[in-house]
């Protein structure tokens, strides 16, 4: 793994479960210090940090709602003043259907609520966190973003709803925000998960349908095995390091080959 992570300062956004988690502990079992940073997990946000320090990491818990402006400028500029700067960013934070949160269903039955609840968050809080995040990079000379997005952004699926036109439109930023900023310093990516063990999304998905796993092994990765949360863990950090230093505007898939 890069070993010039350490000493670095990174923000992970959604950083109460799944890959927010495992990218925290791994970035501080590397020697970043972590900010840990949530909406309304709470509890979950501190459990990271409680677990980053349990394995002799540095890390912080920030509470913020992505999709709120005012709460993202505030929480990137109380990182840079506990930590001095913000040297890489994982822009994970997201929400999509489930079918028990979030239910599945063509565009004639999707609902303004859940339309805007999706946007709000996939989209509108990651042009929030970009943003400010590269308001900060620009003062101290450059920097690494990784956003989340989806298989899901790359390849539209039936009864998606918001979700995948939210995921292409996270895409989107990335490649205007990498070419507006490459000159300064700072390389932005994404990274397209397919499905991923080790996420809630995941595991409500499974819980609704016993099978879909096994339809998923079979007929849909032709790695035929589902991801986990450091798969995509290994990549955002490879993205966040000098190993990837002249890359920029790239959207890499971590799906075991369902985006071909």
């Amino acid at each position: 793994m890069p070993v010039d992570i350490k000493g670095k300062v990174a923000v992970i956004t959604g950083g109460a479960t799944g890959m927010g988690r495992a990218a925290a502990l791994e970035f501080a079992s590397l020697g970043a210090k972590v900010a840990v940073v949530t909406g309304h997990n709470t509890a979950g946000g501190q459990e990271t940090v409680r677990l980053i320090q349990e394995q002799g990491g540095e890390g912080s818990f920030f509470q913020c709602d992505v999709s709120q402006e005012a709460q993202v400028e505030q929480m990137v500029a109380a990182v840079a003043a506990k930590y001095g700067r913000i040297d890489c960013a994982f822009n994970n934070a997201g929400v999509g259907p489930d079918g028990i949160r979030i239910p599945y269903g063509p565009l004639t039955e999707l609902t303004e609520a859940v339309w805007d609840k999706v946007m709000n968050v996939n989209l509108k809080g990651l042009f929030f966190c970009l943003k400010h995040e590269i308001l900060q990079m620009k003062k101290q000379g450059g920097g690494a973003i990784v956003n989340n997005a989806s298989i899901g952004g790359l390849k539209m699926a039936p009864m998606f709803g918001a979700y995948g036109p939210s995921k292409a439109g996270a895409i989107a930023l990335t490649k205007l925000a990498a070419l507006e900023n490459a000159k300064a310093g700072i390389r932005v990516n994404v990274v397209c998960p397919g499905p991923t063990t080790g996420t809630d999304l995941m595991s409500n998905t499974l819980s609704a349908d016993p099978n879909e796993e096994e339809n998923l092994k079979n007929h849909v990765i032709p790695m035929g095995k589902l991801g986990t949360t450091m798969d995509v863990t290994h990549a955002v950090v490879w993205l966040c390091s000098e190993f990837s230093g002249h890359i920029t505007g790239q959207a890499l898939s971590v799906d075991g080959g369902m985006h071909i």
